[in-house]
């Protein structure tokens, strides 16, 4: 059996503390096992319900008359177009940026300007709200699709010729009851008094379900709606 003199145990002693002092420091380091984490920094892409938007493009090409885009060609307008289909938490702020995001593919965007206005607002919507979805491109992009798809608009607002003001919660209860879904499934979006967009709430199924207080709600009692040129 080997004997140690003192100043060798010692000597040991003092590695085996060190030794111990680096491990804890690299694990509790940043960069050990570092993992991407969202925006509201809660390292989750957890999340509880969609929130479907489907934006009112007469607003918004009226208050950007530079914008050629598809849904601002005077002749060609749409009402209600695709913004995104957005992963919402039941409280608190929503899941965001949840992953590094790769482009999406082209083929993919050309597919997806039939419901959306520009490539720019689907590379956009795959970077903030698809990478929570944790599904691959293909499958988010499919899935708003079909929600949009599966939306009924009341057919006055999908041909609306005049400059009109109507009640918010009108509004909603007209989408609601069209759509055979629970009378708190819709919220309106303005900014000021302007129409921003019509929000529909969606389980994971993509059936309507009521939406929770963490969905914003337009707080004035009336919204002003461009007509459809």
């Amino acid at each position: 059996m080997k004997i140690y003199r003192s100043s060798e145990a010692a000597g040991g002693g003092r590695h085996y503390v060190f030794a111990v002092i680096v491990l804890v420091l690299l694990v509790a380091s940043p960069a050990f096992g570092k993992k991407h984490r969202h925006s509201s920094g809660s390292g989750s892409t957890s999340f509880d319900y969609y929130l479907l938007a489907l934006s009112w493009a007469p607003n918004f090409c009226a208050s950007h008359p530079g914008d050629h885009s598809s849904e601002c060609r005077v002749g060609n307008q749409k009402a209600f177009v695709l913004h995104g289909l957005w992963p919402q938490s039941e409280s608190g702020p929503p899941p965001m940026e949840c992953a590094p995001a790769s482009p999406v593919a082209h083929d993919l965007v050309d597919h997806m300007l039939a419901y959306m206005p520009s490539a720019g607002l689907v590379q956009h919507e795959w970077r903030e709200h698809g990478t929570c979805s944790g599904l691959p491109a293909g499958s988010y992009f499919a899935q708003a699709e079909e929600a949009f798809k599966s939306v009924r608009v009341p057919e006055d607002l999908q041909s609306l010729n005049r400059e009109s003001e109507l009640p918010v919660s009108a509004l909603e209860e007209r989408f609601a009851d069209i759509n055979h879904a629970p009378r708190k499934a819709f919220r309106i979006s303005c900014h000021d008094t302007e129409l921003v967009a019509v929000e529909a709430c969606l389980d994971k199924e993509l059936h309507y379900r009521e939406c929770s207080s963490s969905v914003r709600e337009c707080r004035g009692p009336q919204v002003h709606l461009q007509p459809v040129r």
